[in-house]
This record gives C-alpha cells, structure tokens and sequence, in this order.
C-alpha cells in the first residue's frame, strides 16, 4: 500500500498508510480508499473527516478542506471574544465544512451561538454535521442570515476566496480538480469576495464587533483599504509559522452626541 501511495506522489506516504488502515473495515473497504487517494483526491475527503485545531472535523467530496493555516484566524478572534461576559454571536461566513465557527465555539469552551453560510449546497450539508446545533444557511453570504443577526455579531469570520483568477490552474490538483471552483477563485486580483463582505459587514457587526478575513501577505495592504472603505478599523496579524495573513477589522462604537 505505501509503495502505491508513494507512486502517486503522497510526501507522506507511510502516515498517510497509517490513517487509511484506520478507516477501514476490511480489505475490500481499504484497496478502494487507496485507489481513491492514489487517484488524487484530497486524504481527508477519502478519510471523511480532518483534523483542525484538535478537532475531527467532517469533509464530504467535492468540499473545501479546512488548511492547517486558517487556524491562526481562529486564535485570533478567539482572543477578542475571550473578554466577553457573555454568550458570543458568531457568523462564519463562505463556512464551507463550518470549521472555522466550530473550532472557535471551541476555544471559547462552548460559549457561542453560531451561524454558519456557504453558497455550495454540498458544503451546506457538510457543515450541518459539523455545525450543529449552531445553524447553518445556504445563499450568497450575508443574504439568507436572519435579519436578527443584523448589528449583534461579534465575530464575523470569513474564509473567502483569495486566488487570483489567473492563478488558479497553478494550485495543486487535490484543490483545483476536488475543490469547488467558488471556494478558490477570488476574481481578477483574488479579494473580489473578501471586498463584498468588508461593504457589508458593519451593518452585521455589533459595536466593537470585529470581522477577519484570511488573505496572502501580498494582498494584505489592498484587503486593509477595502477594510477601511467600509468604515472597519483595520490591522493586520500574521504568523510566519504558518504563512498566513489575517486581517482584522473592528467596528468601532459609535460616538455619544453632545448637547
């Protein structure tokens, strides 16, 4: 089996051997995940489920796989909602296996109420497992949330698509031949999505609510002007660690009229 799985190009040939042994009931059920992977699906859509940020987190075919990466955006929103004396409102928007929303009501020790939307039917049935018993909508972002929602959020968390268009075909093929194209492609300069959820977030976001977007390093300055066109206080943090960008942006309380 690993020698199959090497053939094919696994890196990690022997732990990957390891995991689908483990997910197998019989020979039978472990020759077709082999085939499956040595095919080129992504392992955790052959396991069924991926690890992030400790947890096991469902994945179904044809859906985005939550990246090691995005859990730096989850410790940062973790750390702005830790000092609520409340349950938190949270929305984890383009959510495709809900990830990012069930590792942060997570870290925050189940003090959350979550939302989750995704415009892709599979990942909307993929992120009720995951999601559950938060809800989870299916729509173009902000549009099938409840208008209760509106000014009460306070975190919006957003994986959106950040590949350029013209970059897409370079991608490994595990993402751009198993993945949905919608969860990759963010237009011309790769922050289409990313510009249409900064222009409508404050009106989502409670005062001192915060939005928080994963983007590239070279893309971080354009994302934190649309941030600021939108009314958000912007800063960006970033991890070496993980090459990864995540820009944060707080919607500042409204000021008190004098007189």
């Amino acid at each position: 089996m690993v020698h199959i799985l090497r053939a094919a190009g696994c890196v990690f040939a022997e732990d990957e051997a390891r995991l689908l042994r483990a997910a197998a009931g019989t020979p039978a059920e472990l020759a077709d995940l082999v085939h499956r992977r040595a095919a080129g699906l992504p392992l955790e859509q052959v396991l069924g489920w991926a690890e992030f940020c400790g947890l096991r987190i469902a994945v179904e075919p044809g859906v985005f796989v939550p990246r090691r990466r995005s859990e730096f955006l989850v410790r940062q929103a973790a750390e702005r909602l830790r000092s609520l004396a409340r349950r938190a409102v949270v929305v984890d928007l383009c959510c495709g296996t809900g990830a990012l929303g069930v590792a942060l009501r997570a870290a925050l020790d189940g003090r959350v109420d979550l939302h989750a939307a995704d415009l892709d039917p599979a990942a909307v049935r993929c992120a009720q497992r995951n999601v559950a018993p938060g809800r989870v909508y299916q729509g173009d972002l902000f549009r099938p949330l409840p208008a209760t929602l509106r000014g009460r959020v306070d975190a919006l968390v957003a994986n959106v698509p950040y590949v350029p268009t013209d970059e897409v075909g370079l991608l490994p093929p595990e993402a751009r031949l198993h993945e949905p194209l919608t969860a990759l492609d963010g237009g011309a300069d790769g922050l289409d999505v990313l510009r249409r959820v900064a222009d409508e977030a404050p009106a989502w976001l409670a005062p001192g609510g915060c939005l928080l977007v994963e983007t590239s390093q070279r893309q971080a300055a354009r994302a934190v002007a649309a941030f600021a066109r939108s009314g958000l206080r912007p800063r960006t943090v970033r991890s070496a660690e993980l090459n990864v960008t995540v820009v944060v942006g707080t919607r500042t309380p409204a000021r008190p009229r004098l007189g």
